[in-house]
C-alpha cells in the first residue's frame, strides 16, 4: 500500500475501516501498515510514546490467517487498528511508564480485562499513548516524554489526561484510541481535539484484574472516537463485568450500537452555561454553543428549560484533593516497589510531589469524609435534576488552554484543583455523581479551534441517541485539523 492509500483511509471511521475487512477488501495487515504510515508521519505530535509494530502486525496476521475478522465473526471493529492510553489500560510484557519518570523501566505484568474486551473484538493493538503523571492533570505535558501537540495548534493543549490518545485520533492516525476519565480526561481532550468523548456511567465496565475501582469509583474508562457509532461500538466491546466486582451498572436492553440508529424520546433537558465553581466567566464562544446546541435540541423536538443543579463546590473541590492526595501517595508506593527504593524528587513532577507529601499526611478520617462528601453532594445533584433526564452545559469553560496552565504546582492539591475547575467547569462532576457524560464538537472558536458541549445523563444510551441526533443535524466529522495525517 502507497503512502496516498494510507492517508485515505484516514477519512474513514472504525466502523467504516472494519467493514473493509469484514468484506474481503482490506486485510487487517494492510490497515494496520497504513496507521503506520500515518503514525510516521504525524510523529512531530509525539502521541505516541511506545511502538508496538511487531506485536501488533503478529496480531493482525493472526486475525488474516483464521479468517475471523473477513467473516466479521468478532464484531464490526475486528481488524481495525488501536491505540492504547500508557494509563490505566495494561496489556502484559509492555512498556508502562504511565507519564512518571520513577516508572520509566516499568513493564505490565498483566493485561487489564478492558484490554482483553479489545483484543478479543480484533482491535489491533500497535503502540501506546502520551499522558501526563498518573492521570493527575488536564493537559499532556509529562517532563519525561515532552508534551503532545494538539493537531489544531501548537499552542493550545490537547487535553489530558488522555492527550496522547486524542491527538492521535484527531490527526487520523487511527479512528479510536482508548482513554480514562477522573474529572474529565476523556471530555477535556475531545473538546481541545475536536472529538466524541464519552465518560461512561459508573460500573459499566471492570478494573479486574487489578481493583475494584478508581479513586473511589471517579475514574471511568472508554475512548476518543470521530463518530458517535464509533463510540457506541466500543462502548459494547468494554461494556460488562468480570467476577469480584464490587459493582456494576445495569445492563443495557440492546447493544449501543443498535441504539444509536433510533430516535430518542423526548427528553427534559436542564441548561446552563454558568460555572458550578468559583472563577472567571464562560468565554462567549463557549456560550454561543451551548445555546446554539440547546437551540438545535428544542428544533427536534425535546423540551429545554434554563437551570441547573447546585452544588457545595468547596465540598466537592476538598474531596477530589483529598482522593488525589491518597492516590498519589499510592503511586509512590509503586515506584518504591519498582525501583527498589525511594524515587528521587526529580523522578516526579512538582505537582506530584505536592500530592505525595500531602496523601503522607491524609488521615483515615479526612478520607472517610471525602467519601461520604462525594456521596452527599451526588444526592444534591440528583434532587436538583428531579424532572429533568439531561443536563447541557461547556466541556470546557474557555477554548483549548495553553500549555503549562493545568500541570503547574500551587503550593497545595486543592489549590491545583481551584485552578483546574476553574477551567474544566462541569467535568468532574459527572465523575462526582457517576452519571454518564459525553462532549461533542459542536462548536468553534473564532480562530477555528474546536469547542466542546457536554451532555450529562443517568444512562449511556439517551446520551448517544442524543448525540446521534445532533451529529446528523449538525455534522462534525469531516472538519479536519492543520495535523492531519490523511492530508
Amino acid at each position: 500500500m502507497d503512502s496516498g492509500q494510507a492517508r485515505a483511509l484516514a477519512d474513514l471511521d472504525a466502523i467504516g475501516q472494519g467493514a473493509l475487512v469484514a468484506a474481503g477488501e482490506l486485510t487487517a495487515t494492510e490497515l494496520l501498515e497504513a496507521a503506520i504510515i500515518r503514525l510516521e508521519a504525524s510523529r512531530p505530535l509525539n502521541a505516541v510514546i511506545t511502538d508496538l509494530f511487531d506485536r501488533g502486525r503478529d496480531q493482525a496476521a493472526a486475525l488474516d490467517a483464521s479468517g475471523s475478522a473477513r467473516r466479521g465473526a468478532s464484531g464490526p471493529l475486528a481488524g481495525v487498528p488501536f491505540l492504547l492510553k500508557d494509563l490505566g489500560a495494561s496489556l502484559a510484557g509492555t512498556p508502562e511508564a504511565m507519564g512518571s519518570r520513577a516508572l520509566r523501566t516499568h513493564v505490565a505484568t498483566q493485561t487489564d480485562w478492558v484490554v482483553e474486551q479489545y483484543l478479543s473484538a480484533g482491535l489491533v493493538v500497535f503502540g501506546k499513548t502520551n499522558t501526563p503523571e498518573w492521570g493527575n492533570h488536564c493537559t499532556t505535558e509529562p517532563s519525561l516524554f515532552g508534551p503532545t501537540v494538539n493537531p489544531w495548534s501548537p499552542t493550545a493543549t490537547p487535553g489530558g489526561s488522555s492527550g496522547g490518545s486524542a491527538a492521535a485520533v484527531a490527526a487520523g492516525v487511527v479512528p479510536a484510541a482508548s482513554g480514562g476519565d477522573g474529572t474529565g480526561s476523556i471530555r477535556v481532550p475531545a473538546s481541545c481535539c475536536g472529538l466524541v468523548g464519552l465518560k461512561p456511567r459508573r460500573g459499566r465496565s471492570s478494573f479486574a484484574p487489578g481493583a475494584g475501582h478508581g479513586l473511589e469509583g471517579l475514574v471511568n474508562g472508554h475512548a476518543l472516537t470521530r463518530t458517535v457509532r464509533d463510540s457506541a461500538a466500543l462502548l459494547d466491546v468494554i461494556a460488562g463485568s468480570a467476577d469480584g466486582d464490587p459493582y456494576a451498572a445495569p445492563p443495557p436492553p440492546r447493544t449501543y450500537l443498535d441504539a444509536v440508529a433510533e430516535r430518542p424520546t423526548r427528553q427534559r433537558i436542564l441548561t446552563t452555561t454558568a460555572s458550578p465553581f468559583p472563577g472567571p466567566s464562560t468565554d462567549p464562544a463557549v456560550i454561543a454553543a451551548v445555546e446554539e446546541t440547546a437551540g438545535l435540541l428544542g428544533e427536534l423536538g425535546h423540551a429545554v428549560d434554563s437551570g441547573a443543579p447546585t452544588v457545595d463546590s468547596d465540598a466537592v473541590t476538598d474531596a477530589i484533593a483529598v482522593l488525589h492526595t491518597v492516590s498519589n501517595a499510592q503511586l509512590h508506593a509503586l515506584a518504591t516497589d519498582h525501583l527498589g527504593r525511594e524515587p528521587a524528587e526529580d523522578e516526579f513532577e512538582a505537582s506530584t510531589w505536592v500530592m505525595v507529601r500531602e496523601g503522607f499526611t491524609t488521615t483515615g478520617l479526612q478520607y472517610a469524609q471525602a467519601i461520604a462528601a462525594i456521596h452527599a453532594q451526588t444526592r444534591r445533584f440528583a434532587s436538583g435534576m428531579a424532572g429533568y433526564d439531561v443536563l447541557l452545559v461547556p466541556t470546557l469553560l474557555t477554548a483549548p488552554p495553553p500549555y503549562a496552565l493545568l500541570d503547574q504546582p500551587r503550593g497545595t492539591t486543592r489549590a491545583f484543583f481551584d485552578v483546574e475547575f476553574a477551567t474544566t467547569g462541569w467535568t468532574s462532576l459527572a465523575n462526582v455523581t457517576g452519571r454518564a457524560a459525553i462532549s461533542l464538537p459542536l462548536g468553534i472558536t473564532d480562530d477555528g479551534l474546536p469547542i466542546g458541549v457536554q451532555l450529562m445523563a443517568r444512562d449511556e444510551t439517551v446520551l448517544l441517541q442524543l448525540a446521534a441526533q445532533l451529529e446528523a443535524a449538525a455534522p462534525w466529522a469531516d472538519r479536519r485539523p492543520p495535523s492531519w495525517s490523511g492530508a
